[in-house]
């Protein structure tokens, strides 16, 4: 169902009014009639925030306006961008520009400390065919575990880091590109993280995953892997999921704290190209209060600490959503 954003504490009245269609239960919507520009007011950059902490991944369609200046500028509204990378620097310090696809599921850069809070993706170049993303709810994930795998993510901790075979995950783009390799290995990151973290901003747990998990602290390689391969596979449900093709003008945000994604390498030897702004994140805290720890490099360089807030009157899309309020 289509309609005009009606949300608790954001009064359609308060800001640009827009369309917002839910596209699946447990995440993903699409804004349209929305343009975005370097004056947005504030209450429709508010708006928009809640949709993304609501839907956890959203399309805004129609932005065929869009370069690379509005995007960072757009970034610059809903909070403070990181630098491109934590290493890969050589293609410019704001934008990370992504050739391929990642063709992984992953959180965006969780092996420093201050994982980002948010990520705007804008397709640059599409092929003909292929080239989606998808995305996973990691609140539904953990909403939907049973309680006997509930209680031993809750006091799980996992080392994330970019010390790894990256091109063993991505096999198309960039990762055939050793100087890429090298680029993003320059520096090795080590942090532990909680596997389950509470969002600073919906109180909601998600469980903290994806391909740059290393080790579960205490545990043998071989029980990492049987243990990281059954909770993936919750996240990775087809019903959890919501998958979208690119089309000429779409921008795509996401909560980074509470998705994972999945840039889909089904396009053969096409090109494809997106660029990617990132937003500063707070330092995940475990359902124990427990923070994140790192252990090998400074990430003070890529990137701020965010300082969240409680969103008042938040309602999840999902009702399979654990909340700490």
């Amino acid at each position: 169902m289509t309609a005009i954003l009606e949300t608790p504490g954001v009064h359609s009245s308060s800001h640009t009014p827009f369309r917002v269609t839910k596209l699946g239960h447990n995440l993903g919507a699409r804004i349209d009639g929305l343009h975005i520009h370097a004056d947005l007011d504030a209450a429709t950059v508010a708006a928009i925030a809640r949709v993304v902490a609501v839907h956890k991944a959203v399309i805004i369609t129609g932005q065929h306006h869009i370069d690379d200046d509005a995007q960072y500028a757009f970034g610059q509204r809903l909070g403070v961008p990181t630098k491109a990378h934590p290493t890969v620097l050589s293609r410019g310090e704001d934008l990370l520009p992504l050739e391929g696809a990642a063709n992984s599921w992953h959180t965006d850069v969780t092996f420093v400390d201050r994982i980002p809070k948010m990520s705007i993706l804008r397709a640059v170049v599409q092929p003909e065919y292929g080239g989606a993303t998808m995305w996973a709810s990691t609140v539904a994930g953990y909403a939907a575990l049973p309680e006997p795998l509930r209680l031993l993510a809750d006091n799980l901790r996992a080392v994330h880091t970019n010390d790894y075979d990256y091109a063993e995950h991505l096999t198309v783009g960039d990762s055939s590109d050793p100087e890429y390799r090298a680029e993003f290995h320059k520096t090795i990151f080590r942090t532990e993280h909680p596997v389950v973290r509470v969002h600073p901003e919906t109180g909601e747990r998600a469980l903290t995953l994806g391909h740059f998990v290393e080790s579960f602290v205490g545990l043998k390689t071989s029980e990492t892997a049987d243990i990281l391969r059954l909770l993936q596979a919750r996240i990775e449900r087809p019903d959890n999921t919501f998958r979208w093709n690119w089309n000429a003008g779409d921008l795509a945000i996401w909560d980074n704290r509470s998705t994972q994604h999945y840039g889909v390498a089904d396009f053969g030897s096409a090109y494809r190209k997106v660029n990617r702004v990132t937003l500063a994140g707070d330092i995940p805290v475990g359902v124990d209060g427990r923070p994140s720890v790192s252990l090998n490099g400074d990430a003070s360089g890529y990137s701020v600490v965010d300082t969240a807030r409680r969103i008042p009157d938040f309602e999840p899309a999902s009702d399979r959503s654990i909340r700490d309020f």
